[in-house]
């Protein structure tokens, strides 16, 4: 398959102290790593295309490595994470889909025993495009206080050959969070989703 050719990376970090209620003790953190890349299949419809995956890997470890350290590089401090693609006009929606599983896989193999499924958003876009990368526990989807989404993009990104990767780690919760159902401390980590 076709080399991986990386143009640019953004980090992003925030540290959310309040929303408007009482200062957390310690704030969320929360980072998005974003990766510009060639798309390889752009500007013509290719078949087989799933072999890019195995391609991508590499780059969805060093990029979830670089996450990871970008928040203490502690896996015990992350709780919630998601991925995402915008692919540029050149390309197709398919071609975003390639990063599920170099994206998703990494992040659980850094963080060592996550067990739910990575959420994921993509679309196309034009430079500067805006994505919602959806976040959840990373044990178990249905904890309702991890339900967030950090918005990503790069200015001048992806151009019409290019993919944007993106990859989202938080420190914990929303701040605030009292909306009720599963809490994280009643997690039974049996399937990814309880």
């Amino acid at each position: 398959m076709p080399d991986v050719i990386i143009r640019k990376s953004v980090l992003h970090v925030e540290e959310i102290f309040h929303e408007g209620g009482p200062v957390a003790p310690e704030p969320l953190r929360r980072a998005a790593l974003l990766t510009v890349i060639r798309n390889p299949f752009a500007g013509r419809y290719v078949e087989e295309i799933q072999g890019f995956m195995a391609d991508l890997k590499p780059l969805g470890l060093s990029m979830a490595r670089d996450l990871l350290g970008a928040l203490g590089d502690d896996p015990a401090a992350i709780e919630g994470y998601g991925k995402g693609a915008i692919v540029g006009a050149a390309g197709e929606l398919e071609h975003g889909a390639l990063w599920h599983e170099p994206g998703g896989y990494a992040m659980r193999e850094v963080l060592g025993k996550a067990k739910a499924i990575v959420p994921s958003a993509k679309k196309v876009g034009a430079p500067g495009a805006r994505l919602d990368v959806p976040i959840t526990h990373i044990n178990a989807s249905y904890v309702r206080s991890h339900f967030d989404a950090m918005e990503v993009g790069v200015s001048d990104a992806p151009r019409a050959d290019e993919l944007l990767l993106a990859l989202v780690m938080t420190t914990g919760p929303r701040i605030h969070a009292r909306a009720g159902g599963l809490a994280a401390t009643d997690i039974r980590g049996e399937d990814g989703l309880r």
